[in-house]
């Protein structure tokens, strides 16, 4: 029989703090690791000497059980195989850092890097409920992009990808064991293979299919135009506030800090760009509020259904959409690697390789006059 005892410990002034002891003992969410005792930061007086102590005590004790209601609703949870909402709202950002820690030590710079490319992909705030096939994806998607976050701004090999990429599944793998979700995700997603892959994008005809097919969220759709509009990641369309929406018609631009390199940007959009992101809000609201990765993939779905679109689209993708229509209208590689925010041109390169109509458009510019050149043989 599961049980949550609350137990008292004498600090200083006549009170005594308060802490829990579970038994069996309850998963840390963050870790993973058994947890015996949980600390509360409350304290009760011994002996209240005046009407203000006394209802600190009472309103105290109140809330004390009610925290051990729900730590023993956890342990029965877990009993049954479910899932509690103290677990789905943990931080698996925390997680995935305590993982890469535990594991390997946070001196070596390869697994240093694997956290701070998932931090620059997802954000600092991503939970366990955030978690899915679609998210996996298109993390995935977002490596085999050649990203590069170091100094020099170097983009990573396809190697240096897959080695990233398997941290990721096996800190999410650990996370099943543990019950922190409820998929296995790592058997679901299949690890980066050694060999060259097409990074889906949109043509033009295509993203405008999407801007008039009817999505599930409009929240949703409007991010990800937005994203097709301005090349911006996932974590920094989430994170955008108003106030670093600034401008005015024809001037437009972004004032911020990526999520990813950290660095300070200032990005000119359209007009189109900030018509999509619909009547202005608070200050430091966010222009997306409760953008979250686990609403993506239903609404993708059926999404590009409506569109007819049948290729494999998630939200990066529209970064990708964004940089190869820019270079397909003519726009300098050095303006487009500035755009995305990329430390080095080298990065940007990435993207001359996937269009076939430049490639096309390319092969017939060098004309010569054949008139009285003799037909070879076959």
């Amino acid at each position: 029989m599961p049980k949550v005892h609350i137990r008292k410990k004498a600090i200083t002034n006549g009170r005594h703090s308060i802490y829990l002891d579970f038994s069996p003992p309850l998963r840390n969410p963050q870790t993973g690791k058994p947890q015996r005792f949980e600390f509360l930061d409350v304290f009760l007086f011994d002996k209240p000497s005046n009407i203000w102590e006394k209802r600190h005590n009472i309103e105290t004790s109140e809330l004390i059980e009610n925290v051990r209601a729900n730590r023993l609703l956890d342990i029965q949870n877990r009993k049954f195989g479910f899932i509690s909402n103290r677990d789905r709202s943990a931080s698996f950002i925390d997680f995935f850092f305590q993982f890469i820690c535990t594991r390997t030590g946070s001196e070596c710079d390869n697994n240093a890097m694997s956290y701070r490319y998932f931090v620059a992909f997802a954000g600092h705030d991503l939970i366990f409920n955030d978690l899915d096939e679609f998210l996996c994806e298109d993390y995935k998607n977002f490596l085999m992009s050649g990203p590069g976050i170091s100094r020099r701004g170097d983009p990573i090999s396809r190697n240096t990808a897959a080695n990233y990429f398997a941290k990721f599944r096996n800190a999410i793998k650990r996370a099943y064991k543990k019950g922190l979700i409820t998929v296995d995700l790592h058997s679901q997603v299949d690890p980066i293979k050694l060999k060259e892959t097409h990074r889906e994008q949109l043509e033009l005809e295509e993203f405008q299919r999407l801007v008039d097919a009817e999505a599930k969220s409009d929240l949703i759709k409007r991010a990800a135009i937005f994203a097709g509009l301005t090349g911006l990641r996932f974590s920094d369309v989430k994170t955008l506030i108003w106030s670093e929406v600034r401008g005015d018609r024809g001037k437009y631009h972004l004032q911020f800090t990526q999520e990813k390199t950290e660095g300070a940007e200032i990005l000119p959009i359209s007009n189109q760009a900030v018509r999509v992101l619909g009547k202005r809000g608070q200050s430091q609201g966010r222009v997306f509020p409760n953008l979250h990765y686990s609403s993506l993939k239903p609404c993708f779905t059926d999404w590009l259904k409506n569109a007819g679109i049948e290729k494999n689209i998630t939200f990066h993708s529209f970064r990708h959409t964004y940089a190869t229509l820019q270079l397909e209208f003519g726009t300098e590689l050095l303006t487009v690697s500035k755009l995305l925010g990329h430390k080095s041109i080298k990065t940007t390169l990435i993207y001359t390789k996937v269009k076939d109509k430049m490639k096309i458009a390319a092969a017939s510019r060098i004309k010569l006059n054949l008139k009285n050149l003799k037909a070879g043989k076959r």
